[in-house]
């Protein structure tokens, strides 16, 4: 693994990255040690990372990442935050009551508005900040059989669209949005359609693919790879985007 970035690009600067055990996540906290970052990682069972400070925290625990946070603050500022969690599962929209939308809510829209409004301060007196949202293309163009998920992300959107226009003039916010990546997460949700609709996986992976004009899933690094790319000081331009990372799959400009 290599980084495209220079080994000082991100030399000074602390970085907190949610959901780092696996996937984007932990592609992304890699990539940020590679430039020379102090990254904390958090995630629910803070793997042993290379160079990276993993803790243990649930995500739909409010009170657990409070304490979490104010301790990281206790050693210095943040000047990094990005925001990613495990998706829901899979499936019809009108297979899911009202009560399916609570825990990811808290996971994901919850979690990354309290830590945001925790970490603001720090980076507002260091003068720089940066925070980058892990969310997906069905923000602009929904994906069929994962309609819950669909809503989640639409909703995380919008409230980074707000924040953009709140923050300080030297935070940016911007969201990722990855297609379809060759993670975890994506194999679990194969199976939870499968599950659902009864589709066979390679019939749903082909579907995906389908999509696709690179015809092949997205490496974790190379999204790691833009996400650190909107987190260096010289990216301070860029603010209230949402860049995909999607191999083309989106047919909207």
């Amino acid at each position: 693994m290599e980084s495209p970035y220079a080994s000082d690009a991100m030399k000074g600067m602390r970085a907190i990255v949610c959901g780092a055990s696996k996937g984007i996540g932990r592609a992304t906290a890699e990539m940020f040690a590679l430039c020379g970052a102090e990254v904390i990682g958090l995630s629910r069972s803070a793997p042993e990372i290379q160079n990276v400070e993993s803790v243990k925290v649930d995500l739909e625990d409010t009170t657990a990442i409070e304490e979490v946070i104010l301790k990281i603050l206790e050693n210095g500022p943040v000047h990094i935050l990005v925001n990613n969690a495990g998706g829901p599962p899979g499936g019809p929209l009108l297979s899911s009551d009202s009560d399916a939308f609570n825990v990811p809510f808290k996971r994901h829209l919850h979690a990354a508005h309290s830590i945001t409004r925790m970490v603001v301060p720090s980076m507002t007196e260091a003068g720089i900040g940066r925070i980058v949202n892990i969310i997906s293309t069905s923000v602009r163009e929904p994906i069929p059989n994962i309609g819950l998920s669909n809503t989640l992300r639409g909703a995380m959107a919008s409230w980074a669209k707000s924040l953009n226009l709140e923050l300080p003039t030297c935070i940016t916010i911007n969201n990722i949005l990855p297609g379809f990546t060759d993670t975890g997460r994506l194999n679990s949700l194969a199976n939870s359609i499968h599950e659902k609709t009864g589709r066979s996986k390679e019939e749903i992976h082909d579907g995906w693919m389908s999509q696709v004009p690179i015809q092949r899933l997205i490496d974790p690094m190379e999204t790691a790879s833009a996400i650190t790319f909107l987190c260096l000081p010289q990216s301070g331009g860029i603010r209230g985007v949402s860049l995909a990372v999607d191999g083309g799959r989106m047919r909207s400009i």
